[in-house]
């Protein structure tokens, strides 16, 4: 039997944007693995008629709900109380979770007395599953119900992950109906519309495994995702997918369930045993801070020269003067000389440069916004790349930075770089 789970996260501060609700995202994906289908998230505020209204609806349309805050010792904390009512059940008091509550504030606060408002962490539905909590006071709760059964987990994530973990699965196990699993591939180059566009008839087409594009900042997302009774027979229908998607985009994809381009880059210089460099004006050092993001990369990374002024790029990195006055410095000849420079004076293998517009006006000789000139300098000769980025500042230096790592990235993997 396939089972459908409603989460429902309780707390006013979460409507109002406070804090984020990471709760749901590390529980949405622990379902899935377990192959239990996560249709709907809803959030409540502290209010008890609207908690009734959402539990109530969550009834008709999941046999799982799964609530994630509103388990304290205040008067806002009202999660069992609702929950409680809404099934029909008496709160009574749990002498053990009343002595675990107590021993957790002994160990942590000796000198200070545990107020008797804690004790209402202790009043648990009749007949419940008792979720022990050791990484926080108040304990976890399950129980089933005309046919639904229902959790309420702490809502802080540090407890409520633990709790999941080592709760909630060994719970939820023998109830799982097999396994849901994604493979991620990762595109650069391409844009969200003109992707689904090439593939909207075959994703329509699908079922298992399915196929759902996502746009991220200046690149896309496909994900693969596969139901099937265990993780070796979800691959299995994956695989040929992926391979196909391959295929059919090329060079386009860079990698699959990777992080981020960077980090292909970074997996390529290992293999190599090249280092990288930058010469960066338009990003201002941000190829670099990305680059450094990544652990372990220091073996790889030589550093940067973040030549924002003109005169650094003749006096740091050797741009002959004539090329600055001539073309100026949003141009292809200074990203060329920037890219070979910084390869002289940083000693390393693959240098990337960047020059241009980032806004929000057009620089002195009239280039507009988002003109941005990338440069690669290699054993191999110089490369450089023109785009015309728009979508402001941040985006711009964002996406330059970008088609650097993809320059490197190309370059390392043996493709042609245009």
């Amino acid at each position: 039997m396939s089972h459908t789970a409603e989460l429902i996260a309780v707390g006013t501060e979460l409507l109002l944007g406070n804090i984020a609700n990471t709760d749901a995202q590390m529980l949405s994906q622990g379902l899935s693995a377990l192959g239990i289908n996560v249709y709907y998230h809803t959030v409540v505020g502290d209010n008890p008629d609207r908690l009734r209204a959402a539990v109530e609806l969550a009834r008709t349309r999941a046999d799982i709900i799964i609530t994630t805050g509103g388990l304290g010792p205040t008067c806002d904390d009202l999660t069992k109380n609702v929950l409680a009512q809404c099934f029909g059940r008496q709160l009574v008091f749990h002498e053990p979770s009343a002595r675990r509550i107590e021993a957790y504030f002994q160990r942590l606060h000796p000198n200070r007395p545990m107020t008797d408002n804690n004790y209402q962490q202790a009043m648990l539905p009749e007949g419940c599953t008792v979720l022990d909590n050791d990484w926080g006071t108040a304990p976890g709760v399950a129980f089933e119900a005309d046919g639904v059964r229902v959790i309420m987990l702490p809502g802080p994530p540090r407890e409520c992950e633990a709790m999941f973990t080592h709760r909630v699965v060994p719970y939820l196990r023998d109830l799982a109906d097999g396994v849901i699993v994604s493979r991620t591939l990762k595109l650069f180059g391409i844009g969200e519309s003109s992707m689904e566009a090439q593939l909207r008839e075959r994703m329509n087409a699908m079922t298992n495994p399915t196929l759902a594009p996502y746009a991220k900042e200046g690149e896309c997302e496909l994900r693969i995702t596969a139901k099937a009774a265990d993780e070796r027979a979800a691959h299995a229908l994956i695989d040929p997918v992926e391979a196909d998607l391959k295929v059919h985009f090329g060079p386009l994809v860079y990698g699959v369930d990777i992080p981020s381009l960077e980090a292909a880059v970074f997996a390529l210089l290992k293999e190599k045993g090249f280092t990288l460099g930058t010469a960066e004006s338009c990003t201002g050092g941000l190829v670099a801070k990305r680059m450094t993001d990544l652990a372990g990369v220091s073996s790889m990374f030589r550093g940067g020269v973040v030549s924002y002024a003109t005169e650094v790029k003749h006096t740091v990195l050797g741009v002959d003067q004539d090329l600055l006055d001539q073309y100026g410095a949003v141009s292809e000849p200074v990203a060329r000389a920037m890219a070979e420079g910084a390869r002289k004076v940083l000693g390393c293998d693959l240098a990337i440069s960047t020059t241009g517009v980032a806004g929000p006006d057009p620089d002195e000789r009239g280039n507009p916004v988002g003109l941005v000139f990338i440069g690669l300098a290699t054993p191999d000769g110089t490369w450089v790349r023109k785009v015309n980025l728009s979508m402001g500042r941040q985006r711009i230096r964002h996406i330059a930075a970008s088609h650097g790592f993809d320059l490197a990235r190309r370059y390392l993997s043996g493709l042609e770089l245009k």
